[in-house]
């Protein structure tokens, strides 16, 4: 194969983590997303910021081919998720928001379950789940019980396991419901580590004001269309105000959302 021929097969450097192009889907006759599109940079945070309800999960499902896009084009690094799926998928880790680890095992053995999953097996996996460990700051309670643990620090191995196989594109869908405000800074400090030292790409679904910083970038999704995507002073601008809070309000019509942080 020639030079010319590598390069067209081969997703290049400059390929976006993740491509979504006019995908619609509903159930039955309730359309939960119309024809969204965004885009999830390499070395980039997206907040896709939206009520539940809004259609953040079933994206996400759509993404992970939970469910099947039938209109419209998803792909990971250049990977279609449907004419490619094994190719983008493992370019792919997620942490969900339902909470899925076994409480009975260590949290060595989540994660060496999670990377056999993956194909992982021997010395290679185990190094793999310290090295995963590691970067979430629990190398030292590897052989704990994960009941033994707090919210946050679930979150945070949850956060490890989705590591294991080294992704490109990370998804969280609500990882910080639920959790205190210091185990929901401490989960967010983690993940934008891998942004800035990494250049993953992340999309974070949430409703929670507060979690959004000037440098991210916003896809907000209210009944399953996207009404912005952009900068965040680039939302602040186009709904004339001066604060993310009074944008997403001006812009949904939610007037009582997004009181203290929380959109709910």
């Amino acid at each position: 194969m020639n030079l010319a021929a590598m390069q067209l097969k081969t997703p290049t450097l400059q390929t976006d983590a993740l491509v979504v192009k006019g995908v619609s889907h509903s159930f039955g006759e309730r359309a939960a997303l119309k024809d969204v599109s965004l885009e999830v940079a390499r070395g980039s945070f997206v907040i896709l910021l939206g009520l539940n309800g809004a259609g953040k999960s079933t994206l996400f499902s759509l993404i992970t081919r939970l469910y099947d896009n039938v209109s419209g084009e998803i792909s990971i690094l250049g990977h279609d998720v449907r004419r490619r799926p094994t190719a983008a998928l493992q370019r792919l880790g997620v942490v969900f928001q339902s909470r899925t680890l076994d409480s009975d095992l260590s949290l060595m053995q989540n994660l060496e379950y999670h990377a056999a999953l993956h194909g992982l097996s021997g010395r290679d996996a185990r190094a793999r789940c310290r090295n995963a460990l590691e970067r979430v700051g629990l190398l030292d309670r590897g052989d704990a019980k994960v009941r033994t643990l707090s919210g946050g620090q679930a979150r945070r191995v949850e956060i490890a396991r989705s590591l294991l196989h080294r992704p490109t594109l990370l998804l969280l869908d609500e990882p910080t419901v639920g959790l205190d405000i210091g185990s929901r800074e401490g989960v967010m400090t983690i993940v934008r580590s891998l942004v800035e030292r990494e250049g993953m790409g992340v999309l974070w679904a949430t409703h929670l004001i507060d979690e959004i910083t000037a440098t991210d970038r916003i896809v907000l999704l209210h009944q399953g269309v996207v009404l912005y995507s952009g900068s965040v002073p680039g939302f602040i601008a186009a709904a004339a105000t001066d604060n993310v809070r009074t944008a997403f309000r001006k812009m949904t019509g939610s007037p009582g959302a997004a009181l203290n942080g929380d959109m709910e």
